[in-house]
């Protein structure tokens, strides 16, 4: 039961930061606190994965910033988040014994994560008046809830 809690807790974390969910099971994976190992998601545990996703993770924290960014609900970005959440808790599923029902949470999680993200942050922004002061909370949120999910493991 732990497992798919913790999967339903990376796919929020998905759910704010597509990229952010992927390089902290990326991490977890290659320090070995995540057998990943005779899975299809044992690429996430090689040496220059945690790397290149920590690099994209930290491109997303500068663009989503930019006015041209789209919504986190359009479409296309929405099943971005859908899929880093699946991705992730299907992970995690991979060590608790249970990568379906691992990958099911993580969807969950990211639809939670991406469509109370968006409110939350709406609401922040409202109240800070600017987006940016909203933004940088999320993207603190996201790293600790991740790094918290991860130190679970």
């Amino acid at each position: 039961m732990t497992g798919i809690v913790l999967a339903v807790l990376i796919g929020l974390v998905a759910g704010l930061r597509t990229m952010t969910a992927p390089a902290a099971i990326a991490w977890a994976a290659s320090l070995g606190w995540l057998s990943l190992e005779g899975s299809w998601l044992a690429f996430l545990g090689y040496r220059y994965t945690p790397f290149i996703l920590t690099a994209l993770a930290l491109a997303e924290f500068v663009t989503d910033q930019l006015p041209a960014t789209p919504s986190r609900t359009v479409p296309m970005q929405f099943a971005a988040r859908l899929v880093s959440g699946a991705l992730c808790g299907g992970a995690i599923g991979v060590g608790s014994g249970q990568p379906l029902a691992g990958s099911l949470a993580g969807a969950v999680g990211a639809v939670i994560g991406t469509l109370g993200g968006a409110r939350a942050r709406a609401g922040m922004a409202a109240s800070f008046g600017s987006d940016r002061p909203a933004a940088l909370v999320e993207d603190g949120a996201a790293i600790v809830a991740a790094a918290l999910v991860v130190s679970a493991l």
